[in-house]
C-alpha cells in the first residue's frame, strides 16, 4: 500500500542472523542527518514503514513465524520506547520463551514520557544499547535534530545511569561519521560510566 508517497507494510517483526527484530513506531524524537530512513524503506529486504503501529497480539503472532531465534531486538524504523505499555508486553511474551531482549534506544524515553522507565525494563530486558552520537550537547543536536534541542543529550546520559541499575548489560554507541578524536572521547566516557561501547558503521547511500 502506498501513504504518505511511501510504500507501507504491516512488518512488526523480521528476522535477521538469529535474532527476532520488533518494529514498534515509525515515530522517532530525533531526525539524525545520517538515519537509514531518509535513504531507505527498511534493511536487508524488510519494508518497515508501517501502515499502523501494532498491537503486542499483532506482534507476538508474526513472532511466532520465526523458530529458531534465541534474542529478540527493539529495533524498527522509529524509537522503540515510545510505545512502552506494547514493549513491555511484547518483552515479556519474549522472556516467557526464554529469549534474550535487547532495546535499541535514543535514549531520550524518560523525558518523552516524563518518568524514569529505566526501572519499568527490570527483569524484562537484558541489554540496552543507546545511540550517544555525540559528546556534548551542541554537537548532538547538530547532528540528531531532537525535538527537545539540547536537553536530549542530558536526558540520553541520565537515562542511560538509571539503565545501569536495573538493566544488566548497558551499551553507549556513536556512529563512524565522528572524527576519531571525538570517537575516542565518547568511548572514554561510555568507560568512565560502566557501559560497553560499539561503534556503528554508516550505511550511505
Amino acid at each position: 500500500m502506498i501513504a504518505g508517497g511511501k510504500v507501507v507494510a504491516d512488518t512488526y517483526a523480521y528476522e535477521i542472523k538469529g535474532s527476532v527484530y520488533i518494529n514498534l513506531t515509525n515515530e522517532c524524537t530525533n531526525k539524525c542527518g545520517f538515519c537509514l530512513r531518509s535513504r531507505m524503506d527498511g534493511v536487508a529486504g524488510y519494508n518497515l514503514w508501517l501502515e499502523k503501529e501494532p498491537t503486542a497480539e499483532e506482534v507476538i503472532a508474526q513472532m511466532k513465524k520465526y523458530s529458531d531465534y534465541s534474542e529478540v531486538v527493539f529495533c524498527g524504523f522509529g524509537e522503540p520506547m515510545l510505545r512502552m505499555d506494547t514493549l513491555l508486553e511484547v518483552a515479556r511474551y519474549a522472556k516467557s520463551t526464554g529469549k534474550r531482549v535487547r532495546i535499541n534506544t535514543n535514549g531520550q524515553a524518560s523525558l518523552y514520557h516524563g518518568r524514569n522507565v529505566a526501572k519499568e525494563l527490570q527483569g524484562l530486558v537484558d541489554c540496552v544499547s543507546i545511540s550517544l552520537n555525540a559528546l556534548d550537547a551542541a554537537r548532538y543536536d547538530a547532528l540528531c535534530h531532537s525535538i527537545f534541542g539540547k536537553k536530549a543529550h542530558k536526558a540520553v546520559l541520565e537515562f542511560a545511569s538509571e539503565c545501569k541499575k536495573y538493566v544488566p548489560e548497558v551499551v553507549l554507541s556513536v556512529v563512524d561519521i565522528l572524527p576519531e578524536s571525538e570517537i575516542k572521547k565518547c568511548e572514554e566516557l561510555a568507560e568512565k560510566m560502566g557501559a560497553k561501547f560499539r561503534i556503528r558503521h554508516y550505511v550511505g547511500q
